[in-house]
């Protein structure tokens, strides 16, 4: 597997370069191998390994430094530590969504000799040699959200548990070697692994993952000399442990009982890398079509490599039918509606540039400690995009003015549809589309456009069971008045538009990311040219792409972010929704923005980057690396700069009405 990831490494095109936000920047796509010919490659790697395994030639693939001409950089820690940086706060990592391992502990007689083996980060060989059994122990159980009867899969603990996605594709595994440079160790570090296809209030139902983290924080403060600890969440991971402070200072049964004081008691600050505060839009297509970019990239190459009648792979569709039992994809939809993602004819990115150049981002600067905000920069987009229309079915359609387009009750619609039986022909169903019929699937192409408040009622219509089942352990909308008992129930625990930070003045909430590359924003959609059983009837139209310099590129409208998430929601909570006192921070905590922007690597002695902006090779970004080691060896906002903006972020925040 890990030949596989340096291969697509070294040879996978960028789909979206001619959007011009970077030179160059490898996407992560799913490697997808039904033909064996990954473990074929792994057998040959095996037996090359085996026959050199005493040969002085084979010890290392790369040249010493000084033959290259490259030199090989300082490690911030290295660097730091002769600085005289020593560990005063210990750390608590958290880990995102797919992003921690996953081992067997009871499965079913198709998983036979795999018990406590990674089914999920690792090598992965697992997909090759038995596909759909490994899919069938990934799945939970659809009414649930639970271990199907027979099957317990649990995170694996420890920093093991997300150092490496895979061999050779680091996660936090350079972070954890420059924090053990400057002095800490397992005694003041520690992975908060979970099982991240849970809603995260049943990490604790199951699991008790909240408890043993509350505990550990606990221990960790007290076996430390009182320090506080730095957390530093990544990604979904971000909303997960702003679930667990509200958890941890509600009373029982529902929390932890930690009472209002604790966080200001037991946290120094949180670092959120890549942040998605406010949820990302491909979670929607995700959820609609088991799509992205990639795989619309991949159809617009080879429209059929995807659907092949002889092979029968139906990739996609057992993609689905797993992934739609994972509760955690809910949480990651758009969070607050149209005020926040806009409307049919609105949005905070209106007159954004597709080209980086002209926005300043692929400036060089010798101080990179400064705020580059430019409040006079000029928009270059001719004609706005409407980014609002999350999903559109058409090129035309998404870019219609809103008076020419159709006028449907679409809830009206669906619940006319609903009214009626429809028993699906397709005899087993795989996913929940085989129980619809093709008139209420022509209904859903006929309302056009769907922005961050009517895709809800779209998602509730194609995924009926997941949405009910998630939809109780999190909310997607804006808080009226935080004072209302209901904000006390754990579905609002996750969303920072409905929930109030700890009071805990002292602390400090930042908000790191990368900016500089594009970023999923909306769709345009098509229905699928098959009719048959079993099959997804919506995909991502690969062939919509805009004029030299558009922002929309094989089906997919782009905007500014760090690859998976968007500046809007990393960076719109600590540049107004948290900035100051308000009804969502009502003890100031201070929040702090740090851009990174995106340098391709130059190099291959590079590897992934050390100046990286994207949402997972951020982690071994050099300059973030440095932040968060001086924040843990007790530096604050201040002493590290203050805010580092070089995106529009502050001006997206002044469009947006949001009361405060």
């Amino acid at each position: 597997m890990a030949s596989i990831l340096r291969f697509r490494k070294l040879c996978y095109v960028e789909p979206c370069s001619s959007l011009k936000f970077q030179p160059f920047e490898t996407p992560k796509i799913e490697n997808r191998d039904e033909g064996g010919v990954g473990s074929k490659i792994e057998n040959l790697l095996e037996k090359k390994q085996r026959k050199n395994k005493n040969k002085k030639q084979h010890r290392g693939w790369s040249l010493p430094a000084t033959l290259t001409g490259f030199p090989v950089p300082e490690s911030p820690g290295t660097r730091l530590k002769a600085e005289g940086l020593t560990p005063l706060h210990p750390v608590v990592l958290v880990p995102g969504i797919v992003t921690g391992g996953l081992e067997l502990w009871e499965g079913r007689p198709c998983a036979e000799g795999l018990f406590r083996k990674r089914l999920w980060g690792g090598g992965f060989t697992e997909i090759f040699k038995r596909p759909l059994c490994w899919l069938e122990h990934l799945s939970l159980h659809n009414e649930t959200g639970l271990d199907p009867p027979g099957i317990r899969v649990r995170a694996v603990p420890g920093l093991v548990a997300a150092d490496y996605f895979a061999p050779g594709y680091f996660v936090w595994a350079v972070l954890i070697e420059n924090l053990a440079k400057i002095g800490y160790e397992g005694k003041n570090m520690h992975m908060a692994a979970y099982d991240w296809r849970l809603s995260f209030q049943n990490t604790e139902i199951r699991d008790q993952a909240l408890t043993r983290l509350k505990s550990k924080i606990e221990l960790m403060y007290v076996t430390n000399g009182h320090k506080k600890v730095v957390v530093v969440p990544h990604s979904m991971g971000v909303i997960y442990f702003l679930h667990f402070m509200k958890w941890v200072e509600s009373p029982p049964p529902m929390g932890g009982g930690g009472g209002p004081s604790w966080c200001a008691k037991h946290i120094k600050a949180i670092m959120n890398i890549g942040p998605a505060f406010l949820g990302v839009p491909k979670a929607v297509s995700n959820i609609f079509s088991a799509e992205g970019k990639d795989v619309a990239y991949i159809r617009a190459m080879d429209p059929g490599v995807l659907d092949s009648e002889i092979l029968r792979l139906q990739t996609l569709e057992h993609v689905m039918r797993a992934s739609r039992t994972w509760d955690s994809i809910v949480s990651l939809l758009p969070k607050g509606g149209d005020a926040i993602w806009g409307n049919l004819d609105w949005s905070p990115e209106d007159g954004h540039s597709c080209d980086l150049a002209k926005k300043g981002y692929l400036q060089t600067s010798g101080d990179n400690n400064f705020n580059n905000c430019d409040e006079n920069r000029v928009f270059q987009e001719k004609e706005p995009v409407k980014y609002g229309r999350i999903i559109s079915f058409g090129k035309e359609t998404s870019q219609i003015s809103s008076p020419q387009l159709p006028r449907h009750d679409f809830k009206d619609l669906l619940h006319k549809d609903s009214a009626t039986n429809f028993t699906s022909s397709c005899g087993e169903v795989w996913t929940e589309y085989d129980e619809l019929s093709r008139e209420s699937i022509r209904k859903i192409t006929e309302n056009k456009a769907y922005t961050a408040q009517t895709l809800f009622d779209l998602l509730r219509f194609v995924a009926p069971k997941m949405m009910q089942r998630a939809e109780a352990h999190f909310s997607h909308g804006i808080a009226d008045n935080l004072e209302d008992p209901k904000y006390a129930h754990y579905k609002y625990w996750s969303n920072p538009l409905e929930t109030k930070l700890p009071v805990a003045p002292d602390m400090e909430i930042y908000s790191l990311y990368g900016v500089g590359i594009p970023t999923e924003r909306s769709y345009v959609y098509k229905m699928s040219p098959s009719d048959k059983c079993k099959s997804i009837p919506f995909r991502i139209d690969g062939s919509a792409d805009g004029e030299e310099g558009s922002c929309l590129k094989n089906g997919v409208y782009f905007v500014d972010g760090d690859d998976s998430v968007p500046v809007l929601s990393a960076g719109l909570m600590c540049a107004k929704g948290w900035r100051g006192r308000t009804r969502f921070n009502p003890s100031g905590i201070a929040t702090y923005i740090r851009e990174y922007r995106h340098k391709p690597p130059a190099s291959l002695l590079e590897g992934r980057g050390i100046e990286s902006g994207a949402h997972v090779d951020i982690m071994g970004n050099v300059a973030l690396i440095e932040d968060v080691l001086r924040v843990s060896a007790g530096a604050t906002g201040v002493h590290i700069g203050g805010d580092r903006i070089y995106s529009d972020i502050m001006r997206m925040s002044e469009r947006i009405n949001l009361q405060l």
